[in-house]
This record gives structure tokens, sequence and C-alpha cells, in this order.
């Protein structure tokens, strides 16, 4: 997983972002993640929606996870023979977290460290096909968020897609996309 650097000022503020409050431009600073930064001066904490950019006033976004049967069959059908032991729970209740912050890390707790991801799918039932440090949801600019494989073993789709996306490529979301990550669990994003 990629974690934001942390420091004082003048140290980037993560993903290539720079702290709220610092200036910016010049040559070899880029944004990170394919966004170029521009040479601007960020507003201070009070009005950082996110690496220093300023919040839209977007509204609230949540995460709603559970299992997917009509991704899990999708998976199943395209998956080898390692596969065949897998079984969808029976039963599951959704989970709603609103999404709040820069980042929201994906995947299972590390028993061996204690580390444990903001969206843990190692609790009953765990779904064996997410890598312990998965995919982040990133806030964006103006608010909304994307997703960012982070060079998971199985990928992570979106929207019932059979490809996944790039590793460490951000993904834009929309009100209602679906993450799919694992053998069966789908994130669906929301706005307000």
């Amino acid at each position: 997983m990629i974690s934001p650097p942390s420091g004082g000022p003048g140290q980037g503020g993560g993903y290539g972002y720079p702290q709220p409050g610092a200036t910016t431009g010049g040559p070899g600073q880029g944004g990170g993640y394919g966004y170029p930064q521009p040479g601007a001066t960020t507003g201070g904490p009070a009005q950082d929606g996110g690496y220093g950019y300023p919040q839209q006033g977007t509204g609230t976004w949540t995460a709603t996870i559970g299992p997917d049967r009509a991704y899990f069959m999708a998976m199943m059908q395209r998956s080898g023979p390692e596969a065949t032991g897998l079984n969808l729970p029976a039963y599951s209740p959704e989970q709603q977290r609103a999404l709040t912050g820069n980042q929201i890390t994906i995947g299972r707790r590390r028993h061996s460290t204690g580390e444990t991801p903001d969206i843990d799918l190692s609790v009953p039932p765990e779904d064996p096909g997410v890598s312990h440090q998965h995919a982040v949801l990133v806030q964006q600019p103006d608010g909304s968020w994307a997703v960012v494989d982070q060079n998971s073993t199985n990928g992570t789709t979106v929207n019932g897609g059979e490809e996944p996306i790039q590793p460490f490529v951000p993904v834009p979301l929309q009100d209602g996309d679906r993450v799919h990550v694992g053998a069966w669990t789908t994130i669906t994003i929301r706005r307000g």
C-alpha cells in the first residue's frame, strides 16, 4: 500500500499533494496519480477538502459493503480450479460507512502486525480473495472519490467490468458506482 508521507511544512501531504497551507509549483512537483500539481497556494486546514484542495461542498459520501451474488457468479466463471471451494456466504449483513478524511483503505486485517484497514473484509464471513492491502478510496480535488488498486493479488473491478483496473491508477467514481474486490464483495459508493 502506498502511504502518504508525513512531515512538517513544505513536505508532501500525501500522493504528491502538498500539506495544507504549503506553496507549490515548479518543475518536478507532480500532483501524484497523474494529476498535475498547479503552482498555487492552497488554503489552510479549515478549507482543506483533501490533498490540499478546497472542499467544493459536494455533500457527504457513503459506502455500502456486502456480498454480491452476481459478482460472485461472474468471478466463479472466470476463475480456475482454485476457486471451486469458494461459497457465497449464506448471510452477511451489509455494512454502511461514511467516507471521511482523505483516504479509506480496503483489505483484510494482518494478524501478525495488527494492521487493520478502514474497510476490514477479514471479519466473518471473511472474503478470502481480498488482499491485506487491496485498494484505497481516495478523495479527489472536487470532493468526489476515486478507487486505486494497490497491486492486489486478485485485482479490483468497477461496475461489473471483466478486466481489473490498473494498479496505482485512480479510477474516478460516480454516485452509485460499484467497486468489486475479492471473491464476492461489492462496495457501492453513494453521494448524499
